[in-house]
């Protein structure tokens, strides 16, 4: 793009580590792969699903324990700050910073934690539904508390009865649980589609301000300095 500094400039400097540029692309492509499959095919789904999980924990981690760019001390600001520079931004008078910007540091943060309370609702729908997943041992044993098995085998006609509708019932509340977790799930994951597109839209105006291309910096690691 004219007018932005190319990451082969010679003095260009390393800032994105290969962890933080594979997390980025790789969630992305998982969340959208995930996210227009709807479960459909569900072992689609759910693989993205868990790919978006297992890197968000190592992000985590690497949070606080990778290079400098990389480390949440770096990025996170004080709520007035993020505030303050999303203004500058808007207004075409932002500071430039190597890193994360403030505004963009708070986006990591929140997609981050957007993500792992999409990932855990899917897991928690998945072991409702079809009992599969890591958290379906935990709702087995959960059912298993909830209904205990009878003292005796012989019942009268009314107990037979009574235990019926108890019956019906426990099912309709089970039913209501998948139902309720698989509407958080979609929820979240719309929540995410929207946060992510006002992540594009905050990544376009940030480079047209800064002349500079971002995008291009999350893929080759270097900025100018």
């Amino acid at each position: 793009m004219k007018g932005f500094e190319m990451s082969n400039d010679p003095k260009a400097i390393a800032v994105w580590d290969p962890l933080v540029r594979v997390f980025h692309w790789t969630v992305a492509i998982a969340f959208f792969v995930a996210y227009f499959t709807e479960g459909d095919p569900l072992i689609v789904h759910v693989w993205a699903g868990y790919t978006i999980g297992t890197l968000v924990v190592l992000r985590v981690i690497w949070g606080f324990v990778g290079p400098k760019h990389a480390r949440f001390s770096d990025f996170v600001f004080a709520p007035w700050t993020v505030w303050s520079y999303f203004v500058s931004l808007v207004t075409f008078r932002a500071k430039r910073y190597v890193g994360h910007s403030p505004a963009g540091g708070a986006m990591v943060v929140v997609l981050l934690a957007g993500l792992a309370a999409t990932v855990w609702a899917g897991l928690e729908t998945l072991a409702a539904e079809e009992n599969a997943g890591p958290l379906a041992e935990l709702s087995l044993v959960s059912s298993a508390s909830a209904d205990p098995a009878p003292a005796s085998q012989f019942r009268v006609a009314s107990e037979e009865s009574l235990s019926g509708e108890s019956g019906e019932r426990e099912e309709g509340d089970r039913e209501g649980e998948e139902s309720a977790w698989k509407e958080i799930h979609e929820v979240l994951a719309n929540l995410m589609l929207f946060l992510v597109i006002a992540h594009l839209a905050g990544v376009a105006l940030a480079s047209v301000v800064h002349r500079e291309n971002l995008p291009r910096a999350m893929v080759t690691g270097r900025k100018r300095t």
